[in-house]
């Protein structure tokens, strides 16, 4: 199990080298206030002193520091060739009689105690801490600046050695509270998100550092530690500078857990003091006087605490802890290399012949868009109607509802059909239904199908337009990978639909006029109506009797004649009313104008006896107005039919032709229009140019794709036996 370190750590090289932070691998976070002796206890645990010291903040970017446990029998880190080449770039082949005449062995790693590298600086080695030291700052001065600011970008930083454990720690900028020197008025918030944003990673192990000399109940790390891992279940405690607690009290209570328990442990440290550093004391004699100090103060628990307890501790606890997140681990990695297949895919390939690339793409822009239109496209669009379905729906329930919702009457009283009737009789009385007045009316009537005829082809036309945006995915992403040549298809079929837009209107205006221009009474639908008018003017037993009711009301009994001496009645019997429609409201005669009336009064007085024809007038008035009625009923009838077989030809023909004329020829002439003006055209390369966003994206998802790749051949070579 103890192969698991090296392993996570393989996989941090891999992952830093893209600064991807999305897979969330094992490690230890180190955390506590300023002047805690964070530092102080990674270097006890590496064994030297390399890093950056002095007053206020030092540390300004996390560390990810990996220890790797090298012996000198180890071949797998330790080469001379890898030395070599560094020290003379001009070789490009390891030769031993060349090495041998360089003399530098003794300045490889295969008789090295311990040395570092840098991720930023490649495989260049560094055998002296200092200079470490000095690399650190640099880079931190580099990213950071040379104030106090501070970079949540990381430094990688590899140590081997003969005498370390395997351990993978990060150690990130003290917490602070007041700003100092150029210090942001917001530092105390940028270093709690950067610190947040490590230790709420779920695989990672918190070691929160404390000092001995303050309040255990007031430790930020602690409060920190507990607002992520409220359970307690991978947090450490490290209590620092137990030599300088105050005279009379001791730390038996605190590293017992009686004060703030903690579930992992709570281990006292010995750090080396300010004095101690100036003297360039070394980290191994500060261990053993951590030691005997040790077993003087705390001989009960001594055995339990210290440096090296710390560092047994680390490493048992992150190798468990490998253990148990690398089945997760794996899933991760494997579900994140589909997922950014997928995306590479996406973003496509180097454009290398242009020319065949912009061919390639005007053919699967035309087939998706008329797999749009016939609904034969892969990727079925589920929230909204679009391209075929929608311009059936646009066919079938808009056109065809709106068709329906006009009236055959709409706009016409019975007054009007009445006056037409007589208008069109001129001075002669309406003895039949006169077709001047029909045709009249019922034109009247069919022209209100044109408006919403011409809508449905608009509405067709914009849905044509739409469905540019809506051609499938793939497409689309061609279309965004190359946005000029994306506008210059969006222009081209907009003026293909544009120049047949014209054509279509004029014939849905043509099928209106073509029925106003010919009104067809002998219609096989309309015959059955037509016949009723026959029927009507062929019935001889329509007259009213003078038995008949309104006869006796409306007419006196009038006197023998003095020239023929024959009753008056025996002449006027009005004809008896035809009732077409059931349950016809009576109507009432239209009111005399003033004119009118003045004639009839005038004509009225010429009469002799004006008292018999007031009543032949009064009854004249009744049959005509019933007359009236009953040819306005009839007209009604006639006008209802011939518009229900005109609408319903209409209805049938308006989408045929929009089809005829707009949607398929689109269909059928839409590559070639595409490849007219594209592909033949002088600016067939520079269509091609792509989005630098896009190039951008593509590069970052190939470079993830590859550390995902290299992760999980990393992941695969554990074998069972290492897991336990």
């Amino acid at each position: 199990m103890e192969a698991l370190i090296p392993v996570i750590n393989k996989l941090q090289d891999v992952f830093n080298t893209v600064g991807a932070d999305a897979i969330q691998l094992p490690q230890i976070i180190v955390l506590g206030t300023q002047s805690s002796g964070k530092s102080s206890v990674i270097e006890s645990l590496v064994g030297r002193s390399f890093l950056p010291r002095g007053p206020g903040i030092v540390t300004r970017r996390p560390l990810v520091l990996q220890l790797v446990y090298s012996p000198k029998d180890s071949k797998e880190h330790r080469s001379a060739e890898e030395v070599l080449r560094h020290q003379n770039t001009e070789a490009t082949t390891w030769n031993p009689i060349t090495q041998l005449s360089h003399s530098i062995f003794s300045k490889g790693t295969i008789n090295l105690e311990e040395w570092g590298k840098f991720l930023h600086t490649k495989d260049k080695v560094y055998t002296d801490f200092e200079a470490i030291r000095q690399e650190i700052e640099r880079e931190t001065d580099r990213m950071a600046g040379s104030n106090k600011g501070i970079c949540p970008e990381p430094i990688s930083l590899k140590i081997y050695s003969t005498t370390v454990v395997n351990l993978t720690l990060v150690d990130l900028p003290g917490i602070t509270k007041i700003p100092i020197g150029d210090q942001p008025e917001d530092i105390e918030n940028q270093i709690r998100n950067l610190i947040i944003k490590y230790i709420s990673n779920p695989n990672s192990i918190i070691l929160a550092v404390t000092a001995a000399n303050t309040d255990m109940a007031t430790s930020e790390a602690i409060k920190m530690a507990k607002e992520v891992d409220t359970d307690g279940r991978r947090t450490l405690a490290v209590v620092t500078k137990l030599d300088l607690m105050d005279a009379g009290t001791d730390a038996i209570d605190i590293l017992c857990g009686r004060v703030i328990p903690v579930k992992l442990g709570i281990i006292g440290v010995v750090n080396r003091s300010q004095q101690d550093i100036i003297d360039k004391k070394t980290i191994s004699d500060a261990l053993k006087d951590e030691a005997t100090y040790l077993q003087r103060k705390y001989p009960t628990i001594a055995t339990r605490n210290g440096t090296p307890y710390l560092a047994k501790t680390l490493n048992r606890l992150l190798m468990h802890h490998i253990r148990d997140c690398l089945p997760e681990l794996k899933v991760r990695v494997n579900v994140m290399i589909s997922q950014f297949q997928s995306l590479l895919n996406s973003y496509g390939d180097d454009v290398s012949d242009k020319s065949q690339t912009l061919l390639q793409i005007i053919t699967k822009f035309a087939s998706a868009y008329c797999s749009t239109i016939e609904g034969t496209a892969r990727n079925i669009e589920t929230t909204e109607l679009c391209g075929g379905a929608r311009i059936c729906y646009i066919f079938h329930e808009t056109f065809g509802r709106t068709l329906d919702s006009i009236h055959p009457l709409v706009g016409l009283t019975r007054m009007d059909i009445l006056t037409a009737i007589r208008n069109a009789t001129g001075p002669r009385p309406a003895l039949f239904v006169p077709e001047v007045s029909f045709e009249l009316l019922v034109k009247r009537q069919i022209r209100r199908l044109e408006d919403p005829s011409l809508r449905c082809v608009e509405l067709v036309h914009e849905e044509m337009q739409r469905i540019v945006q809506h051609c499938g995915t793939e497409v689309q992403q061609e279309m965004l990978r190359f946005p000029r040549l994306h506008q210059r298809i969006v222009d081209v079929v907009t003026q293909l639909l544009r120049t047949r837009l014209p054509a279509t209107n004029s014939m849905v205006e043509n099928l209106v006029a073509i029925e106003l221009a010919y009104i067809n009474t002998k219609h096989p639908d309309f015959h059955r109506e037509a016949a009723l008018v026959s029927g009507l003017l062929k019935s001889t037993d329509g007259l009213i009797d003078e038995n008949s009711p309104i006869f006796r009301q409306k007419t006196p009994r009038a006197t023998p004649s003095p020239m023929n001496g024959t009753p008056e009645n025996k002449v006027l019997t009005p004809q008896k009313p035809v009732n077409l429609l059931p349950e016809v409201p009576s109507q009432t005669s239209r009111k005399l104008s003033d004119r009118e009336q003045h004639d009839c009064d005038v004509i009225g007085g010429r009469s002799e006896n004006t008292t018999v024809l007031n009543a032949y007038s009064k009854t004249n008035d009744v049959i005509t107005m019933m007359h009236l009625n009953q040819m306005g009923d009839l007209v009604e009838r006639l006008i209802k039919s011939y518009f229900y077989i005109v609408r319903k030809s209409i209805q049938d023909s308006v989408p045929k032709a929009v089809m005829h004329f707009l949607v398929n020829y689109v269909k059928d002439n839409l590559q070639s229009e595409l490849v007219t003006h594209l592909y033949k055209s002088d600016q067939a390369e520079s269509l091609l140019n792509e989005s630098e966003h896009i190039a951008q994206r593509r590069k970052e998802a190939a470079d993830m794709l590859k550390a995902l790749q290299r992760a999980g051949q990393i992941i695969s070579e554990i074998r069972e036996t290492h897991m336990w």
